[in-house]
């Protein structure tokens, strides 16, 4: 289930942003009173929204909501009043804060939760293939130095060693990658 951050020091405000987001499907946001205790709340736990209501009592609130946009995957929400809005909304922009100006409709409010939702949906499914490629990377490299080793040790070439190795994954029924860590570990298998 999807969670959401509320930081915002007006119960009041509080009580509107959680109704608007259980509206949304969030029905039990965690609310944080300050900067200092969203980036404690953040650093423990995943989000997929966060709306950060400024101003906070302990700072204005972009610095905040910047610092969760580049630390987590969740899609971050600014609400600023009006006359501020448009140049955080250029300055926070770039860096995947979306900033919505006060007053606001609840509609308004509920479509953003929504773009927020959806972009933290997306980030996540792409750190999750950057994490798979990161993973067939490093066993590919793994394949290769034992290739090297056993090029090396007994004189087969990189196509034999390849399909020594392809073999041997195969009638043991494990990955490459942990036929190439036992290779690398203990020397190059019997033939």
């Amino acid at each position: 289930m999807e969670r959401a951050l509320i930081v915002s020091a007006g119960s009041s405000a509080n009580q509107y942003l959680a109704d608007h987001l259980a509206e949304c499907g969030f029905a039990r946001p965690v609310i944080a009173a300050s900067g200092s205790e969203a980036r404690r709340l953040a650093a423990g736990q995943e989000f997929a929204v966060m709306a950060v209501n400024t101003p906070l009592p302990d700072e204005f609130g972009h610095e905040l909501a910047l610092d969760l946009a580049q630390g987590s995957a969740a899609g971050v929400l600014l609400l600023a009043k009006g006359g501020s809005a448009e140049a955080l909304a250029q300055k926070l922009g770039q860096h995947g804060v979306l900033v919505l100006a006060k007053p606001f409709s609840g509609g308004q409010f509920a479509g953003a939760v929504r773009l927020c939702a959806a972009c933290s949906r997306r980030l996540a499914g792409l750190r999750e293939e950057n994490r798979r490629l990161q993973n067939k990377i490093a066993q590919v490299r793994l394949v290769s130095r034992a290739k090297c080793l056993l090029v090396a040790a007994e004189g087969i070439t990189e196509e034999e060693a390849h399909r020594r190795i392809e073999k041997l994954a195969m009638d043991t029924r494990r990955t490459r990658g942990e036929v190439a860590q036992e290779i690398l570990a203990g020397g190059p298998p019997p033939g």
